[in-house]
């Protein structure tokens, strides 16, 4: 009894924290729940809505932000069955607000920027140029928009393109069948504006560690109460590749552990791209469109169920490898820099035990990665997946957490800051890591002080705790490496050496 009493007291006191540093910047989690089990909305579309709508504490003021909330989603989010009638909708009434994917691209014949809509189906729709310049993300993959459509059927209507400031222009088009009666009114991206990250250092002073481990556990929807602390802190690696640049993670293990999760619902800048075929052109570089692939447009870019992929083109694995080791690769005559992380997710069909056994813990990548050791020593860092737990209704938290996008937006802005080289302030590692080893412990250091002292102050023992963790996740793809490359992998006890006590732990 006293336990459960200890944990709600905590928790009020980490919500009177929050009130106090991050106010309006949280969300209570089990409404993005109650509302999204109603609605195929992405979690940070629903949270920018219940930011605006739901931030208090007065239970009458949430059931009538809630009721707001999903009469907005209900009248305005698009579901693919029904765009014709919405299309009716617009013309009945003349305009219309819709919630939807957005994606422009450059008509070159006109000379113009065109929309076009994911669900509504529709493409080729005018858009400002304005739009295109301030939010290049939807140039490249789309981004989720509140957008006001207008609907002019007059004889002669060639659409208007509106500016942001509301100015109208012309279009190029001039006859009829290439016209079409709708333009865009008005486009808000559902986006952050920006972070203040001064502020966020600051209230992270409020908080001791543990109460800040339970903040993020919370920030990505899991109650921290029902995990153990090896749990936690396996699902704050998953975040290292968000917060740092040209990470490779490898995660295989069991299904319903939310391994995809992350990356799909609650980062808008990161990108899950499904099993199956991809091209270099779509990865890395169109060289017909000059165009950068997905590696230059998103911050992380996630392969769900590796045994799928394949590239079509023959040199797709060695441009990755290239890329996995260096951040840079070359197309053409030219070499291009890129900074996105990559995430390899995976199913583990049988025990690990048997695995360990019978073949190596990279079984289920295909066989030209799975067996290639200098692709597989380019993975920094190979999460246990087995670990986590299956999850279950409770592992779900009614608490309250940062908003997703304010969660992503200062995860994102931390790509920036360097924390890693405070590691030889106290430590210096064993001699058995190689130069790429050293490169994969440094960054996951980096990571997770990050993650977990954004202000940047910690001691000794946090560095030491989160060094352990980060050997230990390298350690495992060194194992493996040595099982299938045999002698050339065989330093597998990685050490590090304190610099006041000289004492090397292993």
């Amino acid at each position: 009894m006293g336990e459960k009493f200890e944990s709600e007291s905590s928790r009020e006191i980490i919500k009177e924290k929050l009130r106090q540093n991050f106010d309006g910047k949280i969300v209570r989690k089990d409404l993005t729940k109650k509302i999204k089990e109603g609605a195929n909305v992405p979690v940070y579309v629903l949270e920018f809505l219940l930011g605006q709508y739901c931030s208090s504490d007065d239970e009458e003021i949430i059931e009538q932000g809630i009721e707001n909330i999903k009469r907005i989603v209900a009248d305005n989010f698009v579901r693919p069955d029904e765009a014709q009638k919405i299309l009716s909708k617009l013309r009945q009434r003349g305009s219309h607000t819709i919630i939807d994917m957005v994606t422009v691209k450059l008509n070159l014949r006109y000379d113009e920027y065109e929309a076009s809509f994911s669900n509504l189906g529709l493409s080729g729709i005018p858009i400002s140029e304005e739009y295109a310049e301030k939010y290049d993300r939807l140039l490249c993959g789309g981004i989720w928009c509140f957008v006001q459509l207008e609907y002019d059927s007059g004889e002669e209507a060639v659409p208007d393109i509106v500016s942001p400031d509301g100015d109208r222009i012309q279009s190029k088009r001039k006859k009829q069948k290439d016209t079409t009666p709708i333009s865009i009114r008005k486009l808000t991206p559902i986006q952050l504006p920006t972070v203040d990250m001064d502020q966020l250092k600051q209230g992270r002073k409020a908080f001791t560690k543990d109460e800040w481990m339970d903040v993020m556990m919370r920030s990505i929807g899991m109650e921290p109460d029902e995990l153990t602390k090896r749990e936690k802190w396996l699902l704050l690696t998953r975040m290292i590749p968000l917060v740092e640049n040209n990470f490779n993670l490898c995660e295989l293990g069991p299904r319903s552990t939310g391994k995809s999760y992350l990356y799909k619902e609650i980062s808008p800048n990161s990108i899950l791209v499904s099993g199956g075929q991809t091209t270099v052109a779509n990865l890395f570089y169109n060289m017909g469109r000059k165009a950068i692939g997905l590696v230059g447009l998103w911050d992380c870019v996630a392969f769900d169920e590796v045994a799928g992929i394949k590239f079509k083109d023959n040199d797709g694995i060695q441009i990755m490898k290239d890329y996995m080791a260096s951040g840079s690769f070359a197309r053409g005559k030219e070499e291009k820099a890129a900074s996105a992380s990559m995430v390899f997710i995976g199913n583990i069909n049988q025990s690990v035990d048997v695995l360990l056994k019978t073949s190596s813990l990279f079984d289920p990548f295909p066989p030209e990665m799975g067996t290639d050791t200098a692709f597989l020593d380019r993975i920094h860092c190979y999460l246990p997946g087995w670990e986590v737990p299956k999850f279950r209704p409770e592992h779900f938290t009614n608490d309250y957490g940062f908003i997703t996008d304010y969660l992503a937006g200062f995860i994102r802005e931390l790509r920036k800051e360097q924390y890693g080289d405070v590691l030889d302030h106290y430590f210096h590692l064993g001699k058995n890591l190689n130069q790429r080893d050293v490169i994969a412990v440094r960054k996951m250091v980096d990571g997770y002080l990050k993650l977990m002292y954004p202000d940047g102050e910690f001691t000794k023992e946090d560095v030491e705790e989160v060094l352990k963790i980060s050997l230990e996740m390298r350690r495992r793809v060194k194992e493996q490496l040595k099982k299938l490359g045999g002698m050339e992998f065989y330093d597998v006890n990685f050490s590090y050496i304190d610099n006041e006590t000289f004492e090397e732990k292993y």
